[in-house]
């Protein structure tokens, strides 16, 4: 049996006029504000798609779902999660676990971190044992202290028998 583990990261800005998902869930953030980007910049599930790609060695997000590719203007990135996972299973791997946690000041994320867990769990082919989502702030320090943005940072632990 072979085991690979991978990382991934990521950050949005906060800006006025944009949706707030995270997880593939859709919150409201106390000063109307949402996640910029050209998919619906979801970053708990960027960071997850980056440590998916990272771990089988196929680069990042950015790769297979570029920027400046017209297509995944305003995707929903868990049909893109589907579609890593897609890769995933082409190569003879599966998903041990994965563990991701989001920076934040706000909005408060517990309440919601069962439902991305099962969101996520759900697309991935996962039990929502496997699947960890932790939230925290960044004690006001840095782009995401400052409510400039969220982030989140991924881990996927992947096994071919």
């Amino acid at each position: 049996m072979q085991l690979r583990i991978g990382n991934g990261y990521d950050i949005h800005r906060l800006v006025p006029g944009r949706p707030l998902i995270l997880g593939g869930v859709n919150l409201e953030h106390p000063a109307g504000l949402g996640l910029d980007g050209h998919s619906d910049a979801d970053v708990l599930v960027h960071a997850l798609m980056d440590a998916l790609l990272g771990a089988l060695g196929l680069g990042d997000i950015g790769t297979h779902f570029p920027p400046e590719d017209a297509r995944w203007r305003g995707a929903d990135s868990l049909q893109l999660l589907e579609r890593v996972m897609g890769l995933v299973r082409e190569r003879g791997w599966q998903v041990i676990n994965v563990d991701t946690v989001v920076v934040a000041e706000r909005p408060r994320l517990k309440p919601h971190i069962a439902t991305m867990r099962e969101t996520i769990a759900s697309r991935m082919g996962l039990d929502p044992q496997q699947v960890g989502v932790k939230a925290t702030t960044n004690e006001k320090l840095g782009p995401t202290g400052r409510e400039e943005g969220i982030a989140s940072h991924a881990v996927a632990l992947l096994q071919q028998p």
